[in-house]
């Protein structure tokens, strides 16, 4: 099996990234839809909670039901049930009566169908891949998603433009066919013995007692959970930053955002041709200092778009770095019979503070950061570090986000030092 590991895994790679290449535009393409007809940015930001909702919920009971049934057929039916929730909306946007519960009701269930996908997923690529080509195939992840991240927007935009909505979820479709054929046909996953009669709540509990005893893991979900809070509070504070700047507005907004995806991408090729390094956890925490201390300070203290677009690819660019050597760790150090249960705890723990970070993130800047700025306009210090006006709080708020980010990433670090991952 193994000699045709990567064969299957670039079938497998190539057709999933197309299908969330797909859902993404699909995704894009509703909320411009919903943004046309409500104007309300609540609004549209409430269908990212209704699909993170159960995914940070249910993660836990989803890998233990996922290493009781067969790999392969849990992925394509979760593969064809969130295929019928797009259609669903399809059908439903046809005959003019789709409506804004509509979506968030599909993105509840599309969100529960990746729920249990992902970890099946996860544990399938141990299942064909051979370890010398963990960091390889982490670092090929990572570059499909980041270049999903850069051209979603770009190709659903120009299809949305031109044709409207039915022809984004069409494509979706078609992407769809064409992932669930190669994985039926194509792709063959071997099985590890399954636990068919164990209770699924023994089965969670299983998996937080593996990461309770083995603390290095634990530590690095931790870690990761806040790098989750910073990062998502960055997000909600960066489009208050940028287009408030008077050289700022959408168009530099929507630059910014391209360039960070060019530089994950940039980021996912270096990783797939560096040697392995001596020291995987160093790496993990060293980078996201680097990231989180980099950017937000950069950006705090410039008002030049030029020097936000360096400070994005400082920021990003090694994000790929630190996920392919963080997955190498876990997957090596998970056994395949267990990582089900453990890949879905580890995003309960792991994810759940992006709602939280992205809630703390708007409510800073808007109610404590700008009201501190106006408050103190008259202060030299103050307007000559973060500048004047609508967007100095912002400015103050990603300071904030660069010392607790920094002040992060040293603790951890030197938390993880006792730690010593070996690789086979």
């Amino acid at each position: 099996m193994k000699e045709n590991s990567l064969r299957y895994f670039y079938i497998f790679w190539s057709t999933q990234a197309l299908s969330q290449l797909g859902s993404s535009m699909t995704a894009f393409a509703l909320t411009l839809w919903l943004y046309e007809k409500t104007g309300s940015a609540l609004s549209t930001a409430a269908l990212t909670i209704c699909t993170y909702a159960p995914y940070v919920l249910m993660s836990i009971f989803a890998g233990a039901l996922t290493d009781k049934l067969n790999k392969k057929k849990t992925m394509l039916v979760c593969d064809f049930l969130a295929a019928l929730c797009t259609l669903a909306v399809f059908m439903l946007y046809k005959a003019d009566i789709l409506a804004i519960w509509h979506l968030y009701a599909v993105n509840v269930l599309s969100g529960l169908m990746n729920t249990v996908q992902q970890p099946a997923s996860e544990v399938a690529l141990t299942l064909i891949v051979s370890k010398e080509h963990y960091q390889k195939i982490s670092g090929l992840k990572n570059l499909s998603r980041s270049l999903i991240s850069v051209l979603n927007p770009l190709i659903a935009s120009a299809l949305y433009a031109f044709a409207g909505l039915e022809i984004v979820i069409a494509a979706d479709l078609c992407s769809f066919v064409i992932a669930f054929t190669a994985l039926a046909l194509l792709i063959r996953i071997p099985e590890t013995q399954r636990t068919e009669n164990q209770n699924t709540w023994d089965m969670v509990k299983e998996g937080l007692s593996f990461l309770r005893r083995t603390s290095m893991i634990l530590t690095l979900i931790l870690f990761m959970s806040g790098v989750n809070l910073i990062s998502s509070a960055f997000n909600a504070t960066l489009p208050a930053y940028v287009i408030s700047n008077p050289k700022g507005g959408t168009a530099i907004y929507g630059i910014m955002t391209s360039v960070a995806g060019a530089a994950m991408v940039l980021g996912s090729m270096l990783v797939s041709f560096l040697p392995k390094p001596k020291d995987r956890i160093r790496v993990v925490f060293v980078t996201m200092l680097i990231s989180l201390g980099s950017e937000n300070f950069i950006l705090a203290f410039s008002r030049e778009p030029v020097i936000w677009m360096i400070a994005q690819i400082m920021g990003w660019i090694l994000v790929p770095v630190m996920s392919t050597n963080l997955e190498v760790i876990l997957r090596s150090m998970i056994p395949v019979e267990l990582q089900g249960r453990v890949y879905a705890c580890r995003n309960s723990l792991q994810f759940f503070t992006i709602p939280i970070g992205l809630f703390l993130g708007g409510w800073m800047v808007d109610q404590v950061c700008e009201p501190f700025m106006k408050r103190h306009s008259s202060s030299q210090i103050l307007t000559t570090l973060f500048g004047s006006g609508k967007g100095s709080g912002a400015a103050l708020m990603l300071l904030i986000l660069g010392i607790t980010g920094s002040l992060l990433c040293i603790l951890t670090g030197n938390r993880l030092k006792k730690y010593h991952f070996r690789e086979q």
